[in-house]
């Protein structure tokens, strides 16, 4: 199976989540990108509250496409949720292709050697990373690339929209019109999130 992965805080999860997901999709042909929404993100911090409300968010922004699927396993083990542990699980549920390649932005690879068994990672997966900054910089990168890390940057426009935004135009009670799903502005009201 060719795989991808897209793990993050996905809070909420957001169209140019999606973008990156189809992007990827067509232009490597993989069977299928698992999106797993970090039960305890190490490096950010998250309202342990919204855990399951994002992991549902998540199922609801992907339903339209059979090659997407969202996956628990982060809530399943528990406790902070380090990338290597996860990857080292789907290569035992899964019979992968080659390596499992995993969706980063800029803004997360470039802190990728201070990532829990970052040297253990780097053997695991190959990195798809696509530009998150106006002012990127690919020499920046050179000295990941001779320290063992296998990656590609991706040539997606920069599309400058954040979940920290979205969460305050859901606040000041902003129309989300084209920025999320219209299921998911509705499961985000009817449950009252991120109003304050």
């Amino acid at each position: 199976m060719k795989l991808c992965v897209f793990q993050g805080t996905f809070n909420p999860m957001h169209n140019a989540h999606l973008r990156v997901a189809e992007f990827v999709l067509k232009k490597y042909n993989f069977d299928k990108i698992i999106f797993i929404p970090a039960f305890c993100p190490p490096h950010k911090d998250s309202d342990p509250r919204y855990s399951t409300h994002r992991l549902n968010i998540a199922r609801i922004s992907t339903e339209y496409n059979p090659q997407f699927q969202v996956s628990d396993i982060e809530f399943h083990r528990g406790g902070k949720s380090y990338t290597y542990l996860t990857i080292e699980e789907l290569y035992k549920l899964y019979d992968i292709d080659g390596k499992i390649n995993f969706i980063i932005g800029t803004d997360a690879f470039k802190h990728i050697k201070t990532w829990y068994k970052t040297d253990l990672l780097k053997k695991r997966v190959r990195f798809l990373v696509f530009i998150r900054e106006n002012d990127f910089n690919k020499n920046d990168y050179a000295i990941l690339k001779e320290d063992g890390y296998e990656f590609e940057f991706q040539d997606l426009e920069f599309a400058d929209i954040s979940s920290t935004q979205i969460r305050q135009m859901i606040k000041n009670n902003e129309t989300t019109d084209g920025i999320i799903e219209k299921k998911v502005r509705e499961y985000i009201d009817k449950n009252e999130l991120y109003k304050n």
